[in-house]
């Protein structure tokens, strides 16, 4: 006893001697993770505000979005960092505006580069054009593999990011794309190491032509992340973030930093993962929220994120690890509207509100867009006809009409009448945006912005009975409804009937369908190779080839006419309710 009590003692006297400071825990690395999706080539400030709730809970109108405000953002908040890093979660080009899509996407892929974006996990849309030319925005090169001509304005370097893409199953087992990255942050001791993984929806093949994608087919998102994430970790890496091109759909569109309702695709897939995954950055939907995850299920306590779309908000997220165990011990994520100057809206200007930051325009990336733009304003501008007011696209409900869907299924039908055609169909998926006339006038630009895939027309024999199959298929997909916009042809639907049943009365030409007669279907030739799950069209016959799509509805806007919205109720939903 007496030892111990001198052992003490000296202890005491030494620490008299030679004071020491006691230590506490050391703090956290904290890494910041700048997230976006589905930019889908908004070079400029979409002519219109969006709508969201501010902190007093009003609603107010934002002007947001635009490469130049966007770049200024991920660099202010790259700033506040000692450790960053920006991600995206896939379709950043194609379904792009004219000043984009008509240099195959390369001014977009230039400008997010120039922003500092270092991994992308490629999205459905990054496939239209196909394999090959997505391969060549990764290495950049000017080979023609489409049927516009790059490098039109300056060489292509291509991306500076990485794109990640670990469910894309090649022939022989092998990813189009790495599925995986590793990133550090800090150094020695407080060295801290996150894995990414990237994925793209399982059903790519079903939105992009067939053609474009051969020999490739598309994993499900769980099992491979699954796969992906226990590699990460046998390779150091000490947190595991998730970029996938799917996502959900929360009850509200105003309260991006919630989830409030989240329903689709990405809670099924969550509910799936190994718990080694801290974060999902996700998209797909273009709609923005937030998700604590692990109040839902505390067993995968990870957080859930989308940016809606368009450039018009990022995605802040900071991951916090204890440097001595490695362990994330923090999860905050937050969203930053990129509100710039001010828009023109078809509604009169838009001024900046004082509910959300503003940011400058990066100069540089001003200049660069600029640049494109001044390339394309020619054919932009270009008048093509007059409407008497705006013409608009559902954007919410695939399942519903609308007079843009009718009016350009009413365009290929004309545009192929010639060739037989009696009835005319078209998806919503393409349907790209609503005509908002200026004046009355449209513009090339204003078409291109609605329809810039570039698909050829196809005019197909089909039995009776088989477009009543591709009909039935609207409501029987495994990727979810959709309803196709008629022309030429009108019918109800009750969905209470059993499959292969719930098409009622359909008339073509005001005359009752046949399942004997044979009948001359105009559809897209995306459409016409089974793309958004519609393969019942591939038992059609092709009989004749026809104008692009875009070109059709040009052609329907230059009759010298005044183009009025077509009234809906050419499908009529009867289902008892």
């Amino acid at each position: 006893m007496k030892r111990i009590i001198v052992t003490a003692l000296g202890a005491l006297a030494l620490a008299g001697c030679a004071p020491q400071r006691l230590e506490g825990p050391a703090a956290p690395v904290t890494v910041k993770i700048i997230a976006f999706n589905d930019f889908h080539g908004a070079l400029e400030t979409p002519g219109r505000a969006i709508e969201l709730q501010a902190a007093d809970g009003s609603l107010v109108k934002v002007p947001a979005g635009g490469a130049a405000y966007f770049a200024s953002a991920v660099k202010s908040l790259r700033a506040k960092a000692a450790n960053s890093v920006v991600v995206s979660a896939g379709d950043l080009t194609s379904a792009s505006p004219l000043v984009s899509s008509l240099f195959l996407d390369e001014p977009t892929v230039k400008a997010l580069s120039m922003a500092g974006l270092e991994i992308n996990a490629a999205g459905n849309h990054e496939f239209d054009r196909g394999a090959d030319e997505l391969k060549r925005l990764q290495r950049g090169g000017c080979a023609k593999l489409t049927r516009v001509e790059p490098c039109q304005i300056e060489p292509f370097k291509g991306a500076s990011y990485t794109y990640l893409a670990g469910n894309t199953i090649q022939a022989d087992g092998t990813s189009l794309f790495p599925g995986t990255a590793l990133r550090s942050f800090g150094s020695g001791r407080r060295k801290v190491t996150i894995g990414f993984i990237g994925l793209t929806t399982r059903l790519t093949g079903n939105y992009v032509d067939p053609a474009g994608i051969k020999g490739i087919t598309f994993a499900d998102e769980a099992e491979t992340a699954n796969k992906l994430a226990a590699d990460l970790k046998a390779r150091g890496a000490d947190a595991v973030v998730m970029l996938v091109h799917e996502g959900g759909y929360p009850a509200r569109s105003d309260q991006p930093e919630k989830c409030d309702g989240l329903s689709g695709p990405i809670v099924e897939i969550a509910k799936r993962l190994t718990p080694a995954v801290d974060v999902i950055v996700s998209g797909h939907t273009h709609r923005a929220y937030i998700c604590d995850y692990g109040a839902t299920d505390p067993a995968r306590p990870l957080l859930l994120t989308s940016a809606g779309n368009n450039g018009v908000m990022l995605t802040d997220i900071d991951l916090s690890f204890d440097p001595a165990t490695k362990r994330v011990t923090a999860k905050h994520a937050r969203q930053v509207i990129v509100q710039g100057d001010g828009v023109t809206s078809s509604a009169g200007p838009v001024k900046p509100t004082a509910a959300f930051p503003t940011f400058a325009a990066d100069p540089a990336v001003a200049a660069h867009v600029a640049r494109y733009a001044a390339a394309a304003e020619s054919r932009a501008k270009r008048v093509v006809g007059r409407a008497s007011g705006p013409i608009l696209r559902d954007e919410h409900d695939d399942m519903k009409e609308s007079p843009l869907g009718l009016l350009i299924a009413d365009s290929q039908l004309a545009a192929t009448r010639a060739s037989g055609a009696q009835v005319a169909l078209m998806n919503p998926g393409g349907v790209r945006a609503s005509i908002m006339p200026r004046d009355g006038q449209v513009t090339f630009g204003d078409l291109y912005t609605v329809q810039p895939f570039g698909n050829n027309l196809q005019v197909k024999e089909m039995t009776g009975a088989q477009l009543r199959a591709v009909l039935e298929q609207q409501f029987a997909k495994t990727d979810g409804t959709a309803l196709l916009f008629p022309a030429g042809l009108t019918y109800s639907y009750d969905l209470s009937k059993p499959e292969g049943q719930r098409i009622i009365a359909p008339l073509i030409d005001g005359q009752p369908l046949r399942d004997d007669a044979v009948y001359r279907v105009t559809v897209n030739s995306f459409l016409g190779g089974g793309g958004d799950g519609f393969t019942a069209f591939k038992a059609g016959k092709d009989v004749a080839g026809g104008a692009l799509d875009l070109d059709a509805l040009e052609a329907w806007f230059a009759r010298g006419q005044v183009v009025d919205p077509p009234a809906l109720g050419r499908v009529k939903d009867v289902t008892p309710r």
